[in-house]
């Protein structure tokens, strides 16, 4: 082989050499740009769950409306329909929630009826046989506590020793009155006190006769509220609530409309450290103190 002929085959390698790196410079710059543009698109499906990850909870459109609550820790729906005298039923039913034990702090649930609809517990009339399978004859004949008193019984004959008087309750607003008679026999051995006793508390013997303060209609009967034991809440008018705790027996059901002096339940002592009936008085969802509301003890 000559010179000439090696110079020759020498160039042309050379060439080929340049031809195929510049070919693969080429593909990996394509590559880089092509991972380049990929980019973007990760970070927009990032910012899309981020979004998702403050979404709203159901009905906050309607916090602060009227007929709405925005759910509080602690709060079950319960003690959420029972503050605002519904059943428990009915507030499911107006949300819509599949499972009533799931429920969010902040959630917005509406406590009244849709317009144009009233509760599905609307009571119906008591008939015959029922109000005498529970209102013993002489409960309903004879209120336990008669209004006329005589002017030297005062209020004070019932409160604890040590307690203070509560002042008089203000003035019910028109049309929002309720009378209410005392709910069993028996002395208070325990007054209101809005952070430790919500109501009073009525000394007595189990089994006793425990009666509906006032004409309503029943929005709760069972044991599903801590502290309460076997419990019976009665819904008056669209202000007043009454509670009756610690019953050994619930003789009334849900739904049920009951008359003022009607035996509910049995006085007991379930979930609580002696038998008693504890009784509140709950005016626009609020405890007050009974003792306002009720008659002089006679």
């Amino acid at each position: 082989m000559n010179n000439a002929t090696f110079v020759r085959r020498g160039a042309w390698r050379g060439a080929m050499l340049s031809g195929l790196l510049l070919a693969l410079l080429v593909s990996a710059g394509c590559s880089t740009r092509s991972v380049r543009r990929a980019a973007p698109v990760e970070d927009r499906t990032a910012s899309g769950e981020a979004a998702s990850a403050v979404k709203p909870l159901p009905g906050a459109e309607n916090a602060g409306k009227p007929g709405y609550f925005s759910v509080r820790p602690g709060d079950t729906l319960y003690r959420i329909a029972i503050e605002h005298g519904q059943t428990a039923r009915d507030v499911q039913a107006w949300n819509n929630l599949a499972n009533p034990n799931m429920i969010e702090v902040g959630q917005v649930l509406r406590v009244s009826p849709p317009v144009g609809m009233t509760p599905s517990s609307t009571p119906a009339p008591v008939s015959t046989a029922t109000a005498a399978a529970v209102t013993p004859p002489a409960v309903v004949a004879r209120p336990l506590n008669p209004p006329a008193v005589t002017p030297a019984v005062t209020p004070s004959a019932v409160v604890p020793p040590g307690a203070t008087q509560a002042p008089m309750a203000e003035p019910v607003k028109p049309g929002e009155g309720v009378s209410f008679i005392w709910p069993a026999r028996g002395s208070v051995i325990a007054g209101f006190d809005e952070a430790k006793n919500k109501g009073v508390s009525i000394g007595g013997r189990a089994g006793e006769p425990v009666l509906a303060a006032a004409d309503g209609r029943v929005v709760y009967a069972g044991a599903g509220l801590r502290g309460y034991g076997n419990l019976i809440i009665l819904k008056h008018n669209d202000t007043f609530l009454t509670a009756y705790a610690h019953n050994q027996a619930l003789l009334v059901r849900e739904d049920q409309a009951v008359k003022q002096g009607q035996r509910i339940a049995e006085m007991g002592s379930s979930d609580a450290d002696r038998v008693k009936l504890h009784f509140e008085v709950r005016r626009d969802g609020k405890p007050v103190d009974p003792l306002q509301y009720l008659p002089p003890a006679n």
